[in-house]
């Protein structure tokens, strides 16, 4: 090539110009942009205005990074309908933020801005992140015990059901709810929605766009559970399903896994599962799973929590893109060998349902349920409750009826389990009630015991819990084992949720009269 002259290499780099793509041409200076401060762990949400016309759900792109100092996030941005753009982000530092957008619409790119992160609210202790590699706490260090429940299509029932829905998540025991995104169709689940996540014209789905509508209701209800300080779930594939979502192509599922992070990203209390019984799926392969966990995590700046629901096959819950396992089993017993191979929490999502349906997973007692959610709990794991009940009346016996069972519809509980899951959530709860608190669970042969250690209590010295589950063992009475120290002893019965103190302190092998009855358990507490 000859050598350019100053005029030659002007009309190229003029013309090499003018190839190049908006994203990078439309970086001229632009007056930044003050906004107004939002706490720490809120939502920062960018509205700008920009094209209409096509499709710009496929068409337009966008995104923001957020600079701190010399830190840098990269958001990407969402369509929401009628010209609007958003760009969400969930600050977890305090300080002065400043933005840059980025995009392929001129209109859209070089957009600065900066505001100010102050202080949490006060009931705001950030997303849930894994803690002392078995366990979670909040994002600043305030423990979280995961103690679920699971309404799979509550979103997609009618507003007066969802408002007792949540009515009735305000004084339950639960603090995190498995909920579908997709709509589900199953036994005593055959509604039709109210909204639909793509635009649909008879039974055709538009997989091109999405319905706003959808998501901005979607986006109330979680925001409605964050105020009831409950972790949404979000089960993102399922294969109960007659309008087509489950056989969506690679492609179509990838778009669709960005639009949801890009919306929902930003909202503290969700988490992410995968699919529900995701070896159901004929349509999908586990490498489809495998490629589809490396596009959600490319899409998460926010890093939610990540994990996936099995049936028959369990994941491999080792896998890094994992950050807990999400189980349905209730083999209890094999809990400190998958602890010891995942080296991550482990959460028993599915331990059949306590209910009367003809199913076998449908009908377990509360006192089973109960027992189970102790068991998951002294074996160092975590368990999520269901419920399905139907009405004891001769209609029920129609399987054309739908009933409301919590299971799938949300709308009240009936069962008598919640209250027993509400007296062990305050017995683990108060074992790490102090600042700093930090809870390890150890497990022996039975009877089992959950050995609860809290540093940094209010005297500054150690305080210790240790939680005895006797499981079907019903002796008269039984010695004790303690650790250096002197403690008090109360006796606890899970099933009538009654706690009675035990005479006296107890030190060393202390021996406790016990009534002759099984699934009975004690509180030591360290004075």
């Amino acid at each position: 090539m000859r050598n350019l002259t100053r005029r030659d290499a002007l009309k190229f780099s003029g013309a090499a110009a003018a190839l190049l793509p908006a994203t990078l041409t439309a970086q001229q200076p632009k007056a930044r942009q003050q906004h107004t401060p939002i706490p720490q762990w809120e939502i920062f949400e960018l509205t700008l205005q920009g094209p209409a016309t096509g499709n710009p759900f496929m068409e337009v792109e966008l995104s923001a990074d957020f600079h701190l100092g010399h830190r840098s996030v990269h958001i990407p941005g969402f369509y929401d309908g009628e010209g609007t753009y958003k760009v969400r982000f969930m600050p977890d530092t305090v300080g002065e933020w400043s933005y840059t957008t980025a995009s392929n619409n001129a209109s859209l790119a070089g957009k600065t801005g900066s505001f100010t992160v102050s202080k949490p609210l006060p009931n705001a202790h950030g997303p849930i992140v894994v803690h002392n590699a078995q366990h979670f706490s909040y994002a600043d260090g305030t423990p979280y015990f995961p103690f679920g429940t699971t309404s799979y299509a509550w979103i997609h029932q009618s507003e007066t059901l969802q408002q007792q829905t949540l009515a009735t998540l305000k004084t339950a025991p639960f603090n995190k709810i498995r909920m579908c995104i997709f709509p589900k169709h199953y036994e005593y689940n055959h509604n039709e929605p109210p909204f639909y996540p793509f635009p649909r014209n008879g039974t055709t789905n538009d997989y091109t766009r999405f319905d706003p509508h959808f998501f901005a209701h979607l986006e109330q209800r979680i925001l409605d559970l964050q105020k009831l300080n409950i972790e949404a779930d979000l089960i993102l594939f399922h294969p109960y399903d007659r309008w087509g979502y489950s056989s969506m192509t690679p492609e179509q599922d990838a778009f669709y896994l960005r639009y949801v992070v890009a919306r929902l990203g930003a909202y503290r209390n969700v988490w992410w599962s995968m699919a529900n019984e995701w070896d159901f799926m004929k349509q999908k392969t586990l490498a489809d799973f495998d490629r589809l966990f490396h596009v959600l995590e490319a899409a998460d700046a926010h890093h939610h929590l990540r994990s996936i629901h099995h049936a028959a096959i369990m994941y491999d819950y080792a896998h890094p893109w994992i950050t807990h396992g999400s189980l349905q089993t209730d083999e209890f017993d094999k809990a400190p060998q998958w602890l010891a191979a995942y080296k991550k929490p482990v959460i028993f999502d599915e331990c059949k349902y306590e209910g009367n349906l003809n199913k076998r997973w449908g009908n377990i007692s509360a006192a089973e349920m109960t027992r189970r959610f102790w068991l998951g709990l002294i074996n160092g794991c975590y368990v999520t409750h269901g419920e399905t009940y139907l009405p004891d009346t001769e209609e029920a016996f129609n399987e054309d009826t739908t009933p409301t069972l919590w299971w799938a519809h949300g709308g009240t509980l009936h069962g008598e389990s919640s209250a027993a899951i509400a007296q062990l959530r305050k017995l683990v709860e108060e074992s790490a009630s102090t600042p700093n608190a930090r809870m390890g669970f150890f497990a022996q042969d039975k009877p089992y015991y959950l050995n609860a250690t809290v540093y940094g209590g209010a005297d500054g010295k150690q305080a210790q819990t240790i939680l005895y589950f006797m499981d079907e063992h019903q002796p008269v009475w039984y010695e004790f084992p303690l650790p250096e120290g002197t403690f008090t002893a109360e006796l606890i019965d899970p099933l009538t949720t009654t706690a009675t103190p035990v005479p006296g302190t107890h030190t060393g092998k202390t021996k406790i009269r016990m009534k002759v009855k099984a699934h009975q358990a004690l509180r030591f507490r360290r004075v």
